[in-house]
């Protein structure tokens, strides 16, 4: 066989390993992945990443416990959160938060240091006249 078309075989063998390498990466990342459930969606029985606001005047700490509630953002259906473990320095009441667990007896339970604050500045619409 000739030596130039042998290289030319294994860069085409070479590029086509590469590129099914990169197409099985990106189908794991996106597969992989999932969108976080509203308190309002949350169903016993079942691990849920779930999202929203933290309600006003529903924060209680009691030693390493964290009891909270948290609603839909675009709604008033709320659900109470039972957390333990590190809280984020900008957690706060009206703020957007993740966390991790399984909804018992109408509690959700929160896997330990699963709590994730949202930056509010992702989430609010600029005020006319203003730029950042």
């Amino acid at each position: 066989m000739d030596p130039s078309r042998k290289r030319k075989l294994r860069l085409v063998i070479f590029l086509a390993a590469a590129l099914l390498l990169a197409t099985a990466l990106v189908y794991t990342s996106f597969s992989a992945s999932t969108e976080a459930s509203k308190p309002s969606e949350v169903q016993p029985g079942q691990s849920y990443e779930m999202t929203g606001k933290v309600v006003n005047d529903s924060i209680e700490r009691d030693g390493d416990e964290l009891r909270f509630r948290v609603r839909d953002r675009d709604g008033t259906e709320s659900v109470a959160v039972l957390y333990s473990g590190v809280v984020p320095d900008p957690f706060r009441e009206g703020r957007e938060v993740i966390v991790e667990g399984e909804l018992k007896k109408g509690t959700f339970v929160a896997e330990r240091d699963s709590l994730v604050t949202k930056c509010p500045s992702k989430f609010t619409k600029e005020k006319e006249g203003q730029s950042s």
